[in-house]
């Protein structure tokens, strides 16, 4: 979803053109694994671009009608770098372990109502999106509504801050957690494709050209661990309809009636039907309000079908909403049996306030009982703040380059960053109202620069990146027993360092995968 970075002027930008590719004059760092001759950068780029066409790794291209509603209709490649990024495997392994424990941090939060209507009640007040999230969630609990079967596909985005060497969390996504079908495609055309394929046959077929860089491309396919989030997502999905226990009963999609992100989605649903034999359906908000119904036993029913277990790919911003209609929607899911993913106090869990009182002394000890657990997720926590903290806003006002404002939304590009910072919070100083509830302050992180190959619309180039890495995490449990909980892949992305916005979908970035260092 959101991202944040240190933001840099590129003096000298190294361009590779579509068709024209153009290199760098000067010799490279021995570092520097892009040294490929450009024949050979011609000859991947190419294959690349066919695999990732011919293993579904595309989008729909928004210059097309109806490419985002109709299957085959205008698909272009997803944006994804050439060749992997480094990271080091100390924090790849440490983000790994702190999976497990957020997926219980979620989940224990999720059950105490008081502590999330009670963080997010100034919020209400001034973010009206925030308040029709809570008062479904009152909702629920006015009717004493239990979900005893609890289903959590969650991502939990990672930044390494280069100053520190400190892995920081930036967010902790509950909701509509994306490219898990995607990500495990991208590190398998690193893997398999391009290093395996082409690093070693360049090294030997360039060896006069190359000879004094030594093993300048000789990466190893080996240090690209294994992604497996498409399916253990779809095993967390499978499990949870077997919890429901309807042989009838289908997993819906919810999704927005414009989706060039379809593809992703339907590695999902088809992994499903193939896998576990679970037929999947897909709907907008719009759509379950025309056609669902709940049924006296509370079986949510939509077009004739009951719903074992709601999946939610939308939802998640307001956009979402442009009518009472999908509102009703959300609360006909909300009061009916079926597994809802995620819940209303799942999705309210992953709010920038609620992640910003997580990180307040003694606040986690409330819900987990193991000091090293507890350890673990604050070694992880950036700063986070309250704008009713006078001296932090009058830092941040002082110096707004170390800092990052966030509202309340998913989905890219709603962060502030740079001078709007000192100008926002000015502005609602001046202004004397709670407006300042519907923001947090967050540190911003700084990662290390480095340069790769960008492949968007079929064109390669080259330019100065930075990378953030998401951990995902499935959560299934049916009262006491839980059934899953696991870290279950993972999702590099990587962007221009220009950029202050990370998102994929949202057009900030590209999918890219991990080389241990």
């Amino acid at each position: 979803m959101s991202q944040q970075s240190a933001s840099s002027s590129l003096s000298s930008p190294l361009p590779l053109r579509c068709g024209n590719i153009e290199e760098t004059p000067t010799t490279p760092p021995l570092s520097d694994y892009h040294a490929i001759d450009q024949q050979l950068l011609q000859k991947i780029t190419y294959d690349a671009l066919v695999w990732s066409s011919l293993h579904g790794l595309v989008v729909g291209d928004k210059s097309i009608e109806r490419s985002g509603s109709v299957p085959g209709v205008g698909m272009v490649h997803a944006p994804f770098t050439l060749l992997p990024a480094s990271f080091p495997e100390s924090h790849w392994r440490q983000a790994c372990e702190l999976a497990p424990i957020f997926n219980e941090l979620v989940d224990r939060v999720s059950l105490d109502a008081k502590f999330l209507q009670d963080s997010l009640s100034r919020t209400k007040k001034v973010d009206e999106f925030t308040s029709r999230l809570l008062d479904i969630h009152s909702k629920m609990l006015e009717i004493n509504k239990k979900e005893e079967i609890r289903l959590g596909l969650h991502r939990s985005d990672y930044m390494l801050d280069e100053q520190t060497k400190s892995l920081l969390q930036i967010e902790l996504n509950t909701i509509s957690s994306s490219f898990a079908g995607f990500s495990g495609l991208v590190a398998e055309l690193h893997k398999n494709v391009i290093l395996r394929n082409y690093l070693h046959v360049g090294i030997l077929f360039f060896r006069n050209i190359l000879s004094h860089y030594g093993k300048l491309l000789g990466l190893d396919s080996k240090r690209i661990p294994a992604n497996s989030a498409c399916s253990q997502f779809v095993e967390a999905l499978g499990k949870a309809w077997c919890e429901y226990n309807d042989p009838r009963a289908v997993v819906m999609f919810v999704v927005q009636a414009e989706e060039r992100n379809m593809y992703d989605q339907h590695l999902l649903s088809f992994a499903l039907r193939e896998r576990y034999h679970v037929m999947s359906i897909r709907k907008t908000l719009a759509e379950i309000d025309q056609e669902g119904e709940l049924l006296p036993d509370g079986t949510l029913s939509v077009d004739g079908q009951a719903i074992a277990v709601v999946y939610f790919r939308a939802g998640y911003t307001p956009l979402d909403y442009p009518s009472e209609s999908e509102w009703r929607a959300r609360l006909l899911m909300e009061k009916s049996s079926a597994i809802k993913c995620p819940s209303i106090s799942y999705h309210l869990v992953g709010t920038k306030k609620i992640q910003q009182e997580l990180a307040k002394p003694n606040v986690l000890e409330r819900y987990l009982e193991n000091k090293e657990d507890v350890a673990k997720l604050r070694e992880c926590f950036a700063g986070l703040w309250s704008l009713d903290e006078s001296d932090i806003t009058k830092k941040a006002i002082e110096r707004p380059e170390l800092f990052v404002m966030k509202p309340q939304r998913e989905g890219g590009g709603n962060n502030i960053y740079g001078d709007a910072v000192r100008q926002t919070l000015l502005k609602l100083q001046k202004a004397k109202s709670e407006e300042d509830a519907a923001y947090i302050l967050m540190q911003r992180i700084f990662p290390t620069m480095f340069e790769t190959f960008f492949m968007r619309s079929g064109c390669c180039h080259k330019n100065q990146a930075i990378s953030e890495l998401g951990i995902f995490g499935t959560y299934l449990r049916n009262k006491d027993k839980v059934i899953i909980n696991e870290q279950s892949g993972y999702l590099m992305r990587t962007k221009i360092s220009s950029s202050d916005e990370g998102g994929v979908a949202a057009g900030f970035a590209a999918l890219d995968s991990v080389y241990m260092t």
